[in-house]
């Protein structure tokens, strides 16, 4: 069985900036894409950011500009670089690691921006 672990979230002023990693307690064969998803109170869970096994990126428009996803993939990590955060990023951030046979989950990890 996978881990998971989310870390790097917490409580940022407008305009500030987090960054988000998750970890993978051992390696992943056959991803897919590795993705960050969000779920703001009293919302759908949405895709905020993917990554593909070539590469190429894809972000939610919202957040275009402002948050760059990577990965290294030799430490089995995934980061999520958010820059001049809104209140209306505070969500629970959760990672995923797609392959064709499952989706790898984190537990989830609480941002908040507010003054």
């Amino acid at each position: 069985q996978v881990q998971m672990v989310e870390s790097g979230g917490g409580l940022v002023q407008p305009g500030g900036s987090l960054r988000l990693s998750c970890a993978a307690s051992r390696t992943i064969f056959s991803i897919n894409t590795m993705d960050w998803y969000r779920q703001p109170p009293g919302k759908d869970r949405d895709l905020v950011a993917r990554i593909r096994n070539s590469g190429a990126t894809e972000y939610m428009d919202s957040v275009q500009g402002r948050f760059t996803i990577s990965t290294d993939n030799g430490k089995n990590m995934l980061y999520l670089e958010m820059n001049s955060l809104k209140p209306e990023d505070t969500a629970v951030y959760y990672c995923v690691w797609k392959t064709p046979w499952e989706d790898h989950w984190g537990q989830g990890i609480q941002v908040t921006v507010s003054s």
